[in-house]
């Protein structure tokens, strides 16, 4: 059987959709560049793994408690880091 017949699929790469959209890009032929994006997604993570375990070891618990030193403290630069990483990755 030869991919000419009716029956059968050849993929062409150049062949668009109904809708007349040319379906999905490949990586390679994006252009990205490290923007105002990059740069705010990496002073989040400077402050999740060097600014708050400093501010943990500088400032150890004590009136304000373990919960919020070992648990909440470490938690919220992650929440920002997450959202931050999701918000810089994805461009319109």
């Amino acid at each position: 059987m030869s991919p000419d017949d009716e029956g059968g699929y050849v993929h062409d790469p150049d062949r668009t959709d109904d809708e007349g959209s040319e379906g999905p890009v490949h990586p390679a032929d994006v252009d990205r560049e490290f923007d105002w994006r990059g740069w705010t997604l990496l002073a989040v993570v400077f402050v999740a793994f060097v600014v708050s375990p400093l501010a943990i070891y500088l400032y150890p618990p004590g009136a304000y408690g373990y919960l919020f030193a070992l648990i909440v403290f470490p938690l919220l630069p992650a929440v920002v880091l997450a959202i931050t990483a999701v918000w810089a990755t994805t461009r319109p």
